[in-house]
């Protein structure tokens, strides 16, 4: 701003001094020439004060929105930092879970297998079942069958007990 400003001092001096030779060789008075310059100077300094105080007002105003910018620039980092935590603490989250989902559906797999295994050994247990039922039944029968061979047996023992005593007692009433 202050090289904008002594540049347009420098080219006003050069106007001004071509300006006034340009009017001494014309004849103007001198004295004329001299309020005129000396009017043209206090404009000059008027127009040189006016723009002095425009320039540090909009010298002023920019300072203050480049610190109102720098503020913004600030929560705008503060936000990203913010945001950037926030999305590698949900990646984390995402990674445990799928880590989880893994370990589950490996944890399913097995137990698929170990339910198949124990349906395959109820099944083997079943038909053990099974045929010791039919073997028990078969025995069963034997024991039965051989409960009433033995009743038959020892009832027809009683019977033939009882006919050997009748035998034994009527020969020994015949003997007496």
């Amino acid at each position: 701003a202050v090289v904008s400003t002594q540049s347009k001092q420098w080219y006003q001096r050069r106007v001004h001094k071509q300006w006034y030779q340009r009017r001494v060789s014309s004849g103007i008075n001198a004295e004329s020439m001299e309020a005129q310059l000396a009017e043209l100077d206090v404009k000059y300094q008027d127009a040189n004060e006016i723009a002095t105080r425009n320039g540090r007002a909009a010298l002023a105003k920019l300072e203050s929105r480049i610190r109102e910018l720098e503020l913004e620039v600030g929560s705008v980092q503060t936000k990203t930092g913010d945001n950037m935590k926030a999305y590698q603490k949900t990646e984390r989250r995402i990674k445990e879970m799928v880590f989880h989902q893994e370990e589950d559906k490996k944890n399913q797999e097995r137990l698929s297998e170990l339910a198949t295994k124990l349906q395959q050994k109820i099944k083997t247990y079943k038909k053990q079942i099974e045929e010791g039922e039919e073997i028990a039944a078969i025995n069963l029968a034997k024991f039965r069958k051989a409960q009433q061979e033995l009743e038959e047996t020892e009832e027809r023992a009683k019977i033939a007990d009882s006919q050997i005593i009748n035998t034994r007692s009527f020969r020994a009433g015949s003997m007496i």
